[in-house]
């Protein structure tokens, strides 16, 4: 793709905690695999706390929600670089999902790679590396009319 300094991205209208949303980003990745579902498509991600919900079939067990977190923590012990690919739309790999894409997002795309285990386009905040993030901590779940959400901080 062109020089960086050539892209033109959507604005970005949001100021995130780099760490949190990094953190989300592995999160969704491990609710796909864990339980097949997409990316959630309503996240609010804060330095302080940060809520995800995903509509699901069945409410995780307190197993399956451990499992989570043990898995989230790896990931970021693992030390995965992140790092960005700029792509037009007909470059788009067909595993990167755009369905969150808002209707006027710009013709050229950041997708955001964590290792081998995520890419989705971004145009948020991030770490360099999983190891920049802390701690994974989920502090509570809900499951109410078939929406799984899970509240977690970065300590």
């Amino acid at each position: 793709m062109n020089d960086q300094q050539d892209i033109v991205l959507n604005e970005h209208n949001k100021e995130e905690y780099p760490p949190a949303h990094t953190a989300e980003h592995l999160l969704n990745q491990t609710m796909i695999r864990m339980f097949g579902c997409g990316r959630s498509k309503n996240a609010h991600i804060e330095r302080k706390k940060s809520k995800i919900n995903w509509p699901l079939p069945t409410c995780p067990t307190a197993e399956q929600v451990a499992e989570i977190e043990k898995t989230i923590n790896r990931l970021i012990q693992m030390d995965l670089p992140v790092t960005f690919e700029y792509v037009t739309r007909d470059q788009i790999p067909a595993d990167v999902p755009l369905d969150k894409l808002p209707e006027d997002a710009s013709e050229t795309l950041r997708l955001v790679r964590i290792g081998d285990y995520d890419v989705c386009a971004c145009i948020g905040t991030h770490v360099e590396r999983t190891s920049q993030i802390g701690e994974f901590h989920i502090t509570s779940t809900s499951y109410n009319d078939g929406i799984f959400r899970i509240v977690y901080r970065i300590l």
